[in-house]
């Protein structure tokens, strides 16, 4: 479960109720309490279904002009540790409702849009919250500012208070500049929008070595545009930046990324979700030597609404179901085998109206050459396929229709990395450049004998094509049993070897 949904849930849940708040005043409101707590409620399952939190209010106080309650964010459970809170905690929010046409709330901003009301939210000091009340001098770490229009759409500014906090005993330190979160929703919730902008972060704590380790983070952004299918899938444009990230130790640059882009769009056509995922990286530096830069570019298409509803909801029940397991925390091959489970007895569930995913291309490229790797992969609905596999190709043939992938490793491009690698791990520049040329020369070299490249002009090659039981690597055709007789396992095969 995502921190993040849940907090943007928990706005629009808020927003719900003081929607339908700002239809009535004083008496009347205080009557309508329950139901308007019960929509929210709804609301916030509906957006964090496995956030396991329930709203509820107390110490309301009615007016005429503007009212004032208490919203309280509790588990739903009060027995078992629950990922956002534990059981007895609670997050209080300290709710002053103005009521429309004109707020007075709005109109001491100097904003005469007319709304049926303005609400002002802050944080109580409670035990869920105090180590974050002890970094802002036991002020409100976050409030916020929300306008209702009379469609019932919500708009909600967000402010973060800076934070500069230090132990002078374990040398831990976290420090911001405050920021903010913009949500606005629709009356249902259906389409949402965010933008968020930090200025700066700075995290600085001891690696096992007592070393000092420091993080920073500058120019943060995230921003999206969403809305729900009719099957309740959330799909839509989200874009993530980051300005700068830095790792030093000591004192010591260790790792810079400058100019990190994310992105993300997706759509829905006749039940069939389609979409992009790309991300950049201007510049990565390793111990202030440059390493270049770095994208990612993939492509998911025809995936059916309803199954991947339905995969989501069933991998993040079972997701929680296993972390609630006693002493899982302490066993991390009992959490992987069951991770793994849990993602094979859905995958088939996902793959329902056989989607296709490509990456083209991941990518790394400095000023001597880029290298990239490709690959489509279209798959089968494991529920078409009739009748039992008999081998190896007939298991793999119920769920992977084809398969292509390359990888193209430039040569000249590949000698520059491992130089830089070896003058961060010490080495001179003229041995740095030697053993660069003598590791990927041995590469190619080591490739080429294992028949698993072959070298291009200056760049060392991989291809592999599946499609139906056969196999095509590098130019040679065979069996997937063959193939795996020689490139995996190792095994002896009854089937003749291609010469």
């Amino acid at each position: 479960m995502k921190k993040t949904n849940v907090a943007v849930g928990v706005i629009i849940a808020l927003g719900v109720i003081w929607t339908g708040a700002a239809w009535f005043t004083g008496k009347q409101l205080e009557s309508h309490m329950d139901e308007l707590v019960q929509n929210a409620n709804t609301q916030l399952n509906a957006l964090a279904p496995n956030s396991r939190l329930k709203l509820s209010y107390q110490d309301y106080q009615r007016g005429v002009f503007s009212s004032t309650a208490k919203l309280v964010l509790q588990a739903n459970s009060q027995t078992e540790d629950n990922a956002f809170l534990k059981p007895g905690q609670s997050i209080v929010f300290n709710e002053t409702i103005d009521h429309g046409p004109f707020p007075f709330a709005q109109l001491r901003r100097f904003t005469l849009i007319p709304s049926m009301a303005s609400v002002h939210t802050e944080l109580e000091n409670t035990d869920a919250l105090k180590n974050l009340f002890a970094l802002t001098d036991n002020k409100s770490p976050a409030n916020a500012d929300t306008r209702i229009g009379y469609s019932g759409a919500t708009d909600t500014a967000l402010h973060f208070l800076p934070v500069n906090y230090q132990n002078a005993q374990t040398g831990q330190r976290v420090a911001t500049n405050g920021g903010t979160l913009n949500v606005s929703a629709d009356s249902k919730g259906d389409k949402v929008s965010v933008d968020s902008d930090i200025d700066s972060i700075a995290i600085t704590s001891k690696n096992e070595m007592g070393m000092p380790v420091l993080f920073t983070a500058n120019g943060v952004k995230v921003s999206g545009n969403t809305h729900l299918t009719p099957e309740g899938v959330r799909i839509g444009d989200q874009k993530v930046e980051l300005e700068k990230f830095n790792a030093s130790v000591n004192g010591k640059d260790a790792l810079t990324l400058q100019k990190l882009n994310g992105t993300s769009s997706f759509d829905n056509k006749a039940g069939k979700i389609s979409g992009n995922i790309d991300y950049r990286v201007d510049n990565v530096h390793l111990q202030n030597n440059d390493f270049g830069e770095a994208k990612l570019s993939m492509k998911l298409a025809q995936f059916d609404a309803q199954a991947v509803k339905a995969f989501s909801d069933n991998y993040h029940a079972q997701m929680q179901d296993l972390l609630n397991q006693p002493g899982l925390a302490n066993d991390p091959i009992r959490y992987q085998a069951g991770v793994n489970t849990i993602l094979m007895n859905n995958l088939p569930t996902l793959l329902k109206g056989a989607p296709m995913v490509s990456i083209a291309p991941l990518s790394w490229k400095n000023e001597k050459g880029e290298s990239t790797f490709n690959l489509t992969a279209n798959f089968n609905d494991p529920a078409t396929v009739t009748g039992q596999p008999q081998n190896l190709s007939g298991m793999v043939d119920r769920v992977l229709k084809s398969l292509s992938a390359k990888l193209v490793i430039n040569m000249p491009m590949a000698t520059e990395v491992m130089r830089n690698v070896g003058l961060a791990e010490g080495y001179t520049g003229d041995d740095a450049q030697k053993l660069a040329d003598q590791q990927v020369k041995g590469l190619a070299a080591m490739g080429q004998m294992f028949r698993l490249t072959q070298q291009q002009d200056n760049n060392i090659v991989t291809s592999l094509q599946y499609n139906g039981g056969q196999v095509n690597m590098n130019g040679d055709t065979m069996t997937l049993e063959q193939f795996m007789s020689r490139y995996m396992l190792g095994l002896p095969t009854s089937e003749g070897m291609p010469q």
